[in-house]
């Protein structure tokens, strides 16, 4: 028996594909700080519990395939807030932003097509994508020009008769870059030019600093027929495990086709949908403590990187990722040591490896992505394992 080329061709996890070395150290009972995974610490509001614990139907019966019409009046409702204006009927409740972004990805492509992606880009993009067929075509940005998109001009040459659409990921993962409003018109003046999607990946937007205004595709009225808003609230609501999120588009045809494939799986789980229709009741004192907790990690993460000779990193305007290049050759390999043959006071740390966030080869290879998701004293005990590891790792190799 053999199995598929389509599963046999899909890349591993590079997040999640060295957990069995974190494993093993901590079994030989050394403390991992794990920088490498965008699940946060912070603690999941107890609004969410309540909602589960004081659902008192009688028998827990399947909700409809489009979701919970009361959670996607709740979503429109938060929408109002950044200028995004939907009707009922432009919004799909599905289990998480994984299953928004599949199933936009099957709705717009055929086998063979291309999608545009700015990279570094997260890295399950490529496992939506490849066992369907389509090609993630990469439009590099780099850490010099701090991510930003190029021109007009050079985006347009990556344009072919096999484009759809481009995918977007503001504020982004794994970078932090938040794009401008320039930004964000130009690639939609381009969708509109070439007629083509834009899936805009917004699951960060709450997470944007120093004074840096979150700009939504959404909110660009004459695009409204070619964007789509890929929604979450693992991040935001710090419920990664809940998996709930939305799809949102003002083309009528896409989300009739779209509900398509949310009948063929039935529906979102009810009680999860629950507890997610009272998170988004949360006033903006919530948004605000939780901003202000990620930026002060992310200060503190730069101002111990500072300390690291050869270190180069930028302070990241959004999200809780920053790419940051490392003073070796093979990110990866250093990463596996510092799991497999390093600790300092039985310490180590567990990082994300940057070359599979990249699809242009041999990019990122002297990089990591980092995740300031862990509490302020353990990111300084994390990044000084990481200086010593450096130090020890530079002087045998």
């Amino acid at each position: 028996m053999e199995l598929s080329k389509r599963i046999r061709n899909m890349q591993e996890s590079p997040i999640r594909k060295l957990v069995p070395y974190a494993e093993n150290a901590k079994a030989a009972g050394r403390k991992v700080y794990h920088l490498n995974i965008g699940q946060p610490d912070i603690e999941t509001p107890v609004e969410f519990y309540n909602a589960v614990k004081n659902y008192d139907e009688k028998v827990l019966k399947y909700s409809f395939s489009e979701g919970s019409p009361q959670l996607i009046s709740s979503i429109i409702e938060y929408y109002k807030k950044y200028e995004m204006f939907y009707n009922k009927e432009d919004v799909l409740i599905t289990n998480g932003g994984s299953e928004a972004l599949l199933f936009s990805l099957i709705a717009i492509c055929d086998d063979g097509d291309e999608i545009l992606v700015p990279e570094p880009f997260y890295t399950n993009y490529n496992g939506f994508a490849l066992p369907v067929g389509i090609k993630m075509v990469p439009i590099t940005t780099t850490p010099e020009n701090d991510f930003r998109l190029p021109s007009k001009e050079e985006i347009e040459k990556l344009i072919t008769d096999k484009t759809k659409g481009f995918l977007m990921s503001t504020p982004g993962n794994p970078t932090g870059v938040v794009y401008t409003k320039d930004e964000v018109e130009m690639i939609c003046n381009l969708a509109i030019e070439k007629d083509i999607f834009v899936l805009s990946d917004e699951v960060y937007r709450e997470f944007v600093y120093d004074g840096e205004e979150f700009y939504s595709f959404g909110r660009v009225e004459h695009a409204r027929q070619h964007v789509v808003i890929i929604d979450s609230i693992s991040k935001r609501f710090s419920a990664c495990g809940a998996r709930i999120g939305c799809v949102a588009s003002k083309n009528k045809e896409f989300i009739a086709n779209v509900l398509k494939l949310c009948q063929s799986r039935l529906c979102v789980p009810t009680l999860e949908q629950e507890g997610a229709i009272e998170l988004y009741k949360l006033d903006e004192s919530y948004y605000e403590k939780v901003r202000k907790e990620y930026n002060k990690r992310r200060d503190v993460l730069f101002e111990k990187l500072r300390e690291i000779d050869g270190v180069i990193c930028h302070p990241p305007k959004g999200a809780f990722y920053t790419i940051v290049t490392l003073p070796v050759e093979d990110a990866e390999d250093f990463v596996i040591w510092l799991l497999r043959d390093f600790h300092y006071n039985n310490k180590t740390v567990m990082m994300a490896p940057a070359e599979g966030f990249y699809a242009t080869p041999g990019l990122g290879k002297n990089q990591v992505r980092l995740a300031y998701v862990i509490n302020e004293e353990d990111l300084r005990n994390a990044i000084d394992v990481l200086k010593y590891g450096l130090e020890e790792y530079n002087r045998i190799k």
